[in-house]
């Protein structure tokens, strides 16, 4: 009798879900949007911040990430949720859902949450990153420069290289590295927001976001001059 009253339970509470209009499963997508619009704020307030602008302006794409999870104890992973948008003729485009994450094994022992901003800064790594997934670093055949929270001397670190990556960071863990980190487009994410299936390739090329969120993230990152 419980284990039909838990089944019950269950299937109803996944009707309700099934059930809940499209603006609702769009929450999590459009609060997404807005920390990635407050984490390009937060770089345009850092000190340094016009050595990095030339990276905006060459930049293919930016994919943004407002908090990119670094922990361990023995067994260490990292990983996070962002926004890609691709420069276009016509401006940014609509915005595309990503998850960035790796995995490691070893002594470390500690908690981090960065935000962080990818730039895509050769055509090579804007393909690479329209396909189902792509591996950052050596293995994945894309080079990939770090810089510093304080963004001194961006432009030079990032010389030749195919991502640049910035983070600010809190926590135990010194620095983030990139390599082997897996980038992954979400396809729930872009069904749950656009409400119809569509991949990044079609939401980057193909699609306007009319969403309050999506626009504010599109007119902070056109402002950068």
């Amino acid at each position: 009798m419980r284990r039909r009253s838990l089944a019950a339970g269950l299937a109803a509470t996944a009707f309700s879900l099934a059930s809940m209009p499209a603006a609702f499963a769009q929450a999590d997508q459009e609060a997404l949007l807005d920390r990635a619009r407050l984490t390009i704020g937060e770089l345009r307030r850092q000190p340094q911040f016009p050595q990095a602008r030339d990276l905006f302006r060459r930049a293919r794409a930016i994919l943004i990430i407002p908090r990119f999870y670094k922990a361990g104890f023995f067994f260490g992973g990292a990983g996070g949720k962002g926004v890609l948008l691709v420069r276009t003729a016509h401006g940014w485009s609509a915005p595309a859902f990503y998850t960035i994450g790796s995995g490691s094994f070893g002594l470390q022992i500690g908690l981090e949450q960065s935000e962080m901003v990818l730039f895509i800064m050769t055509q090579k790594a804007l393909e690479a990153t329209m396909r189902d997934k792509v591996t950052l670093g050596a293995t994945g055949g894309l080079a990939v420069a770090t810089i510093g929270g304080n963004l001194a001397g961006a432009t030079t670190a990032a010389a030749g290289a195919d991502i640049v990556s910035w983070a600010e960071s809190q926590g135990a863990y010194a620095g983030i590295s990139l390599e082997g980190s897996v980038v992954a487009p979400d396809t729930d994410a872009d069904a749950a927001y656009y409400g119809h299936p569509v991949t990044s390739e079609e939401v980057v090329y193909r699609m306007s976001d009319r969403q309050p969120t999506g626009v504010a993230l599109q007119r902070e990152l056109a402002s950068v001059r």
